[in-house]
């Protein structure tokens, strides 16, 4: 049975990783998406370490930015396994910023298929990388 969880651990808290992932990343769009990710030098207690976000400017009231905070949480909770499998045979460990760049709340049954999707090009795009091969 798989563990859909999203412990302390998996959260990207550290200011000096979190600096590092927005100066040197990469990134792409799924929209409503923006990822920015970036391959960890340092051993992390978990394959991925996330952090979540929604624009300020956007979406004026806290109360909708901690919603759909929370509805991304939860979509990458259901579509976490593939990705920490991918890591997991390939020995690496991932810094991951997932940003909300669209302007009004998408249901969240959409929300799942785009993660689905983000994290499929994720693992591509990792496949992609020179040390994605070679380990």
């Amino acid at each position: 049975m798989k563990k859909y969880t999203f412990t302390k651990e998996e959260r990207l808290c550290s200011k000096r990783l979190i600096d590092d992932l927005f100066h040197n990343g990469s990134s792409f769009v799924v929209y409503p998406f923006r990822v920015i990710y970036s391959v960890a030098t340092d051993a992390l207690p978990q394959p991925a370490q996330v952090i979540v976000s929604v624009s300020k400017r956007r979406f004026k009231r806290a109360v909708m930015r901690n919603r759909l905070k929370r509805l991304l949480r939860e979509c990458y909770r259901y579509e976490k396994q593939e990705l920490y499998t991918f890591l997991n045979e390939h020995s690496l460990h991932l810094l991951l910023a997932i940003q909300y760049v669209a302007k009004e709340e998408i249901p969240f049954a959409e929300l799942q298929v785009k993660m689905k999707q983000l994290m499929l090009k994720l693992t591509h795009e990792l496949a992609a990388l020179p040390m994605g091969k070679d380990h």
